[in-house]
């Protein structure tokens, strides 16, 4: 959904496409963000989630603060397709992460 947002977006700047790529780019965050937040809280002890998640929820919206602060600068140097085309290799590098993930071997 987030790459599809950000391919709405190269194609033209109506309302229409602003207003269809951010309600796609809220589903597909929203659906990234609750399904990190599941294997986070899946891959550690009881014991361990409430740190491990705080952890992650600081890097997440520290993060955003950044990118937020960064997708000024890029809009402002490079322009609005800068800032749509930079989404393509952060979802392409958290793909290959997931199917990393999910096909190497397992141990009990």
């Amino acid at each position: 959904m987030i790459v599809v947002s950000a391919a709405i977006s190269l194609t033209g700047i109506t309302l229409w496409h602003f207003w269809s790529a951010l309600v796609l780019l809220g589903v597909g965050w929203n659906f990234a963000f609750v399904g990190a937040t599941t294997m986070v809280t899946k891959c550690h002890a009881p014991s361990e989630r409430n740190k491990v998640q705080a952890f992650n929820d600081f890097l997440v919206f520290g993060s955003m603060a950044i990118g937020s602060f960064a997708s000024g600068k890029l809009l402002a140097t490079f322009g609005w397709a800068a800032v749509n085309e930079v989404v393509f290799p952060v979802v392409l590098a958290a793909a290959a992460l997931l199917a990393w993930a999910t096909l190497r071997p397992r141990t009990a």
